[in-house]
């Protein structure tokens, strides 16, 4: 038997081995899970575009109707069918939240590439805006470039995509400078590649996963803050169907016992938003080396 004093310590130290099978299971069910939830995300967008009509038809002789199978989340005030508002405001949510994200993700693109390429001065400036938009209360942010930009669908647009790019800026900046600095791109200068291939070869594809993921991350709180200050009156007008307008209208009414035109759109709303945060976080796993092989 070996003496203690002899015996090496890294066999007191359990091993964590997963195996083969179970690994390619669950990278099939998270691929899985992860496409069920963005379809059902397209199919909320396309039956929202298609109940946009049906969304705004008033019938007053249905008014405040209790959900029932005529209505499965009754109807309002006006006898609008609130399950096709819900859907249809859902709908203009989620276009919201997907421009502004996409737009937001390529700035945070744009300036995370200018500080980790552009040298000390620009990695400073970047630096700077980043701690000067994240030191800023959001919600006010928001509102004041909507107020400014006149509300509406691009006033909100706008607000939202330019208030959300600061922490996928530090992510991207961060994966880059450690692209920059690794012993590949290294050898590929040595070689005689020029920044354009060098950036094109090896950087974009050694940051791609993580934008895609960041963007995906992105939908939700772009969706969330859209409601919000739209819920405030300050973003889309009141004659779009959306959930913040659903959810602002509805608050006139709680008193008289018309619960569920909050209750409906508000489930609907974080039902979307948990979706998006399922597929990014089943992509996370995916592109991510070590978490991929979970």
């Amino acid at each position: 038997m070996m003496p203690a004093s002899r015996q090496t310590p890294f066999l007191s130290i359990p091993v964590l081995h997963v195996p083969l099978k179970r690994r390619v299971a669950n990278r099939k069910l998270t691929v899985a899970t992860g496409i069920a939830a963005a379809v059902a995300l397209v199919i909320v967008v396309v039956a929202g575009q298609l109940l946009a009509d049906r969304a705004v038809v008033a019938d007053f002789a249905a008014k405040g109707l209790v959900p029932a199978p005529d209505h499965v989340f009754g109807t309002d005030w006006m006898g609008r069918d609130m399950f096709a508002r819900t859907i249809a405001g859902l709908s203009t949510s989620v276009l919201v939240g997907l421009l502004a994200a996409t737009v937001s993700a390529f700035i945070a693109l744009a300036l995370a590439s200018v500080a980790a390429l552009g040298g000390k001065r620009a990695d400073a400036v970047v630096t700077w805006l980043i701690d000067l938009f994240m030191g800023i209360p959001h919600i006010v942010m928001l509102i004041l470039i909507s107020y400014a930009l006149g509300k509406g669908f691009w006033g909100v647009t706008i607000a939202v995509a330019v208030t959300h790019w600061p922490s996928l800026t530090r992510v991207l900046r961060a994966e880059i400078l450690q692209c920059r600095e690794s012993q590949f791109v290294a050898n590929a200068r040595k070689l005689g590649q020029s920044r354009l291939q060098v950036a094109l070869t090896h950087m974009v594809p050694y940051v791609l996963p993580q934008f895609i993921v960041g963007l995906v991350l992105l939908f939700p709180h772009a969706i969330m803050h859209e409601a919000a200050i739209t819920f405030l009156g300050f973003g889309l007008p009141p004659d779009i169907p959306a959930i913040g307008i659903i959810l602002s209208e509805s608050m006139s009414y709680l008193s008289a016992g018309m619960w569920w035109l909050a209750l409906f759109p508000g489930l609907a709303l974080i039902a979307t938003v948990m979706l998006f945060d399922v597929v990014g976080s089943n992509l996370r796993r995916v592109v991510d080396p070590h978490s991929s092989q979970e």
